[in-house]
């Protein structure tokens, strides 16, 4: 599994004052867990928006390297943005040992374009975009690929067709759907236009003169 070095460094001060006051410094807070415990942290804004960027949600092994010497082996647990401006304001990190097992949730990702897409005019739907798996974590792999270009209307692929390396087990239920595809919708006929019939003009009403009248 990919690895990729953060600088960090641990922090006493915490709560949302010393929080502010490290963003300010272009630094972010973070949370490292293990066992129950919590080191607060903190990382440069730069190399966590670099790892975020380049990693898009899928799983790597980072290294945290402290100024002191020490190392620890971590995934990113989640991280939080600031609704309104999008920046980066949190992260969380729990950390692995190379010798015990985790379970981590990874992302699939197709490849391919299904004949009943490309030829039968069907629709693709993706239903399950990632399954838990529980593994070493130099095991984990960064995302799963499945091959969909051989999928006809109303063929699907499941869980249980994916093929894994040994020493990975799938905790996601073995039926679930990841992808299908279902035929067209049918196309409402327009509805028949409505023949109006042309409009008869009223006959003119001519008002008799009053002498007419009279006669």
């Amino acid at each position: 599994m990919e690895r990729i070095t953060i600088n960090a460094e641990k922090r006493e001060n915490v709560g949302k004052g010393a929080a502010r006051a490290l963003r300010r410094e272009n630094m972010i807070p973070a949370i490292l867990y293990r066992g129950g415990g919590a080191l607060p942290i903190k990382l440069s804004k730069k190399e966590l928006a670099h790892l975020i960027n380049t990693t898009a949600g899928e799983q790597v092994m980072v290294n945290l390297q402290f100024a002191d010497g020490e190392s620890r082996l971590a995934l990113m647990k989640d991280y939080q943005l600031d609704p309104i401006k999008g920046e980066l304001l949190h992260t969380d990190f729990f950390e692995v040992s190379l010798t015990e097992k985790v379970r981590v949730t990874v992302h699939i990702t197709t490849v391919g374009e299904p004949i009943g897409v490309k030829r039968e005019g069907g629709i693709l739907q993706h239903v399950l975009r990632e399954i838990e798996i529980e593994c070493l974590p130099d095991r984990i792999p960064r995302r799963i690929e499945i091959d969909i270009s051989k999928l006809e209307t109303g063929q699907s692929l499941h869980v249980n067709d994916l093929e894994l390396e040994e020493g990975i087990k799938v905790l996601t239920s073995p039926d679930e759907v990841i992808v299908n595809v279902i035929a067209p919708v049918a196309e409402e006929a327009a509805p028949a236009e409505i023949s109006t019939a042309p409009e008869v003009a009223e006959p003119e009403v001519i008002k008799k003169g009053k002498k007419e009248e009279e006669a």
